[in-house]
């Protein structure tokens, strides 16, 4: 169960890929403003600037609405899959103790009769495992769907956004040990996506 269990931090951790971009030092002056990195060749001129920008990928998965529903189904196929579980082991509990309670009372007339209720038993739990595998396979796939989809249109919105834009480098917050908060253009994103996922909503 716990594999099912999905953290907004682990699902992160399997939504996207980063490109981590070297780049060369940046004064604090460049750092307050928020100016690109000028990166020094080998010949001791510079290079072109680079004009970078980060995501806080926490914030992102907190805030966009989409990866908000998305983990709310989650907890729904966590939940569904463990009363299921909980479901069988009681039916099987049941039958368990009506076969002991009977073999006391002195109900089973014949061998045969204890051996045939003792594979209805057996029976009962490999169909309880079976049944249980299958629904976790099947949420399995689910969840890895929507990690896909979820991964996908985060990362179509950026590339649209950065059209216009123009930014040599958009890295997650993770990507790197520090960035200027002058270049965060996290709420920029969410606001974007947000708006992008209701319209859609609306339209249904």
């Amino acid at each position: 169960m716990n594999k099912l269990a999905i953290s907004a931090s682990s699902l992160l951790l399997s939504l996207f890929a980063l490109t981590a971009t070297s780049c060369g030092g940046q004064t604090s002056s460049e750092a307050a403003s928020g100016a690109p990195v000028q990166a020094a060749a080998a010949d001791g001129a510079t290079s072109p600037s680079l004009n970078i920008r980060y995501i806080d990928s926490d914030s992102l998965m907190t805030h966009y609405n989409l990866a908000k529903d998305f983990q709310e189904a989650s907890m729904r196929a966590v939940s569904k899959i463990e009363s299921a579980r909980q479901a069988k082991a009681n039916e099987i509990q049941k039958f368990a103790a009506a076969i002991e309670q009977k073999g006391r009372s002195n109900g089973y007339l014949t061998e045969a009769s204890y051996n045939a209720d003792m594979q209805k038993l057996q029976k009962m739990q490999q169909d309880a495992e079976s049944y249980l595998a299958g629904l976790s396979r099947n949420t399995e796939n689910e969840l890895a769907q929507q990690q896909l989809q979820l991964n996908d249109s985060i990362e179509n919105y950026i590339k649209e956004y950065n059209k216009t834009k123009g930014y040599d480098a958009i890295l997650f917050k993770a990507a790197g040990v520090y960035f200027n908060p002058a270049l965060d253009i996290t709420n920029d994103i969410i606001s974007g996506l947000n708006a992008r996922y209701n319209k859609v909503g609306e339209g249904k």
